[in-house]
């Protein structure tokens, strides 16, 4: 094995023991607490984002990755400032690694999903869907003939609901969403109109990387001089699925799944190990944990072309120190 690739197994093992689990910044503002991301709100009108280390599948919370926060803030701010001529977003700064101060926005009751491909591992994924033998999905008429992770004759927008933390999300049509958020029109418009432009830059971008953006989600909310604008992250391995183009092409003609850096990795050890997402999750395995950090590792500097080094200080106190409060 290469040296590099020996030490950055023996940092990610290492970082196995200073994992970012939880924080407790009340001082800092109105703490809301999602599945990987803490969120403080302060009374000036900003958000402190905390990008913990929690790793979550199904929807559920199953542990943690080590330096997956870093690695999820270095990227999203990558993708914010490259995509602010395309869309305008909430970020105003990163504080810490692992913390980005942003504007406070109303959230848009939506999660847009663009699917680029036919793939999916869960019991509500397009593709379980479509080997049911459903044909609509989101208000897309599919057509017949299409195999497991196939490109899409086009991309599609299929937007689902926010469930609340262990809840489900729900993919429906423009109208099913608009019936069930009672969200205004126009803003679910302008947010699918962003989102559409979104993947199509981040498309090309992985493109010219040797990458497939298969799918990905953003998420919106309306800044306060009323623009729709994006918020929490985009591309991420979080938010978006990966496939290497090369190996794609190799291996999709033998019926074999894509190679990918993304959550998914994660996910297919769990449904191997008989979980989908329903009763008590097994315990993923320090091996696993570092695969995905690794693949969390190899996502980062293929798409940004940076080097990853992480900060390997405990993160807690770092935290408050970079925000300047009283440990």
């Amino acid at each position: 094995m290469p040296a590099h690739k020996v030490q950055l197994l023996q940092m990610l093992y290492a970082g196995l023991g200073r994992t970012l689990d939880r924080t407790d910044l009340d001082e800092l503002g109105k703490k809301y607490e999602g599945k990987v991301r803490d969120n403080y709100s302060t009374a000036d009108g900003r958000r402190f984002i905390v990008v913990t280390d929690r790793i979550s599948a199904f929807d559920r919370v199953l542990g943690t990755i080590p330096y997956k926060g870093q690695l999820l803030t270095r990227m999203a701010a990558y993708w914010f400032e490259k995509t602010r001529d395309i869309a305008p977003n909430h970020m105003i700064a990163v504080r810490d690694p692992n913390v980005m101060e942003c504007i406070e926005c109303r959230p848009l009751p939506v999660e847009m999903v663009v699917r680029g491909y036919i793939t999916g591992v869960t019991s509500t994924s397009i593709w379980t869907h479509y080997k049911d033998g459903k044909r609509d999905f989101c208000g897309h008429t599919l057509p017949n003939g299409l195999n497991k992770n196939d490109k899409l004759p086009q991309p599609i927008l299929t937007p689902s609901t926010k469930a609340e933390k262990g809840g489900h999300d729900i993919s429906a049509s423009r109208d099913e969403i608009l019936a069930l958020t009672k969200m205004p029109a126009a803003e679910f418009d302008e947010a699918a109109r962003l989102a559409m432009a979104l993947y199509e830059a981040g498309r090309k971008h992985a493109a010219a990387r040797g990458l497939i953006l298969v799918d990905t989600k953003y998420e919106f909310g309306v800044a306060p001089d009323g623009r729709v604008i994006v918020i929490d992250e985009i591309h991420t391995p979080d938010s978006s699925r990966y496939w290497f183009t090369e190996s794609y092409r190799e291996r999709h003609p033998r019926g074999e799944e894509p190679e990918s850096f993304d959550k998914e990795y994660v996910r297919r050890w769990l449904a191997a190990e008989g979980y989908t997402g329903d009763g008590p999750s097994p315990k993923i395995p320090d091996e696993i944990r570092v695969e995905a950090a690794r693949r969390y590792v190899e996502a980062f500097e293929r798409i940004t072309g940076d080097t990853f080094e992480p900060d390997g200080e405990d993160p807690l106190p770092r935290i408050r120190a970079s925000l300047g409060l009283a440990k």
